[in-house]
């Protein structure tokens, strides 16, 4: 990226909060199709290992259980406060791990390993510890120093001495749930969070060792103000996090059941969402924080400013993330892996997820191998999503195209974008401007093949705003 300049435009952002793709993958997972099932993953990822220089690996593992309900929350989660379903769930991924392990040849360093969900701490230090071991036996664990094992934390149920069990186990990165400290918000969300207790854990994450602490915010929340966000913002800035991800709030009640439970009047109008916005961009742009684009803010030395300079960084859907040269194998319910050029889905339901185990399948549910057009495409939307810089000439290159050709259609559609100031043509080709960072994933839906219709897009995608 030429320049991590972003300039709040409110007209701009008005015009243009409109429903789109987050391009957390393209094609997205509405293309996943069960046409790709258990025996095309399998040699997916056999022939993987066939590469000249086989990939490294990026683990991602899923816990869906939480012992409440976050209003807001649009996860694939379990709530629960028995804990024997954890142990039944665990009994499953442990001979998951044991029958993906088999598909990957041992000299592939997991360079990268994420526990994600749910509330992965829903897990006892123990479990967590025999799980970490499991994926030992099977996988490759990286010992290098500069590895990213990273582990969401809820700092609710987090003790001194869990995290430094955590530690201990290997993880040397944490990101922490907060939303908002808002005594309103959190009762309007049923997520009441202790101000103290947050603060303690990011000192002692420090203390101990991890090399990244990052928290999440939503703005768009019920009950939230302008005031109540900005003590928020300064309270968690003075505790100096290594990357925030302030997220939009998409109230999808049809979709996500917990969000029944918010009172549509309660919710933030839309220009208290613009100014909670602008008011996150100005607060963090002054405390030193670069912007990486759509949610991500990050400090000046934080691996994902490194990766997005040297052009590694890419999006999977945790959002931005770096070493985009690795697979990703998903493990556990619902997750998504991304081997080569083809995606692959877990089994979404914890009841399909036990059948296919017990029956001594992969949980595979659905997956996609992409077109050579997804490939250029995806490609393409990378490259604004992630570097907001767009090269004509080395892009057909790559590819063995004519790039002007290949995209007349989409060039003339980004003209009255160009024109409306979110992004020039100019060497190399087409370069993102700071009003138009804000509104990277419309850029990218220029070049998207699958959306037929600006009316399917409100259907199935979050606002941009």
């Amino acid at each position: 990226m030429n320049s991590h300049q972003i300039r709040f435009d409110e007209d701009l952002v008005r015009r243009y909060d409109r429903s789109g793709p987050r391009y957390t993958s393209y094609p997205t997972a509405v293309q996943f199709s069960d046409r790709f099932g258990v025996n095309e993953y399998r040699a997916v990822a056999v022939a993987s290992n066939q590469d000249p220089i086989p990939r490294p690996l990026s683990l991602y593992v899923h816990i869906p259980f939480c012992s409440s309900p976050c209003f807001y929350c649009g996860c694939t989660k379990v709530i629960t406060r028995n804990h024997e379903k954890a142990e039944a769930y665990l009994y499953r991924l442990h001979r998951e791990i044991e029958m993906q392990g088999d598909l990957y040849d041992r000299d592939r360093v997991v360079e990268q390993l994420h526990f994600g969900g749910g509330t992965p701490t829903f897990l006892t230090s123990l479990e967590i510890e025999r799980l970490v071991e499991k994926i030992g036996q099977h996988f490759k664990l990286s010992s290098d120093e500069g590895r990213e094992y990273s582990i969401e934390l809820d700092p609710r149920t987090i003790t001194t001495d869990t995290l430094r069990d955590l530690y201990r186990i290997g993880f040397n990165r944490c990101s922490l749930g907060i939303q908002d400290f808002d005594p309103a918000v959190q009762e309007a969300v049923n997520r009441v969070q202790s101000v103290p207790d947050t603060l303690r854990l990011i000192r002692e994450a420090r203390e101990f060792g991890f090399n990244s602490v990052s928290v999440d915010l939503i703005y768009g929340l019920p009950k939230q103000s302008v005031q109540g966000f900005a003590r928020t913002l300064d309270t968690v800035l003075s505790a100096r996090p290594n990357r925030f991800a302030v997220y939009a709030y998409a109230h999808l009640p049809q979709m996500f059941k917990p969000q029944k439970q918010i009172k549509v009047e309660d919710l933030a109008t839309p220009e208290t969402r613009l100014q909670l916005l602008e008011l996150t961009i100005d607060k963090l742009s002054a405390a030193g924080y670069i912007y990486i684009g759509m949610d991500h803010f990050a400090l000046p030395d934080d691996e994902l400013v490194l990766a997005q300079e040297s052009g590694t960084m890419y999006r999977n859907f945790q959002g931005y993330s770096t070493r985009g040269y690795c697979d990703l194998v998903g493990l556990g319910v619902s997750s998504i892996g991304k081997v080569g050029d083809h995606y692959i889905q877990n089994l979404k339901t914890l009841p399909e997820y036990y059948g296919a185990i017990d029956r001594g399948e992969l949980p595979v549910h659905r997956g996609y191998t992409m077109t050579r057009d997804d490939v250029i495409r995806r490609d393409v939307i990378q490259q604004i999503m992630c570097y907001g810089v767009l090269d004509f000439d080395k892009t057909g290159e790559r590819f063995g195209i004519d790039f002007r050709s290949y995209f007349a259609s989409e060039l003339l559609a980004l003209e009255p974008l160009v024109a409306d100031g979110l992004a020039e043509f100019a060497a190399p080709g087409l370069r993102v401007l700071p009003a138009g960072r804000l509104l990277l994933r419309h850029l990218g839906m220029a070049f998207d093949a699958y959306l037929a219709s600006a009316q399917a897009a409100q259907q199935r995608f979050s606002k941009a705003i």
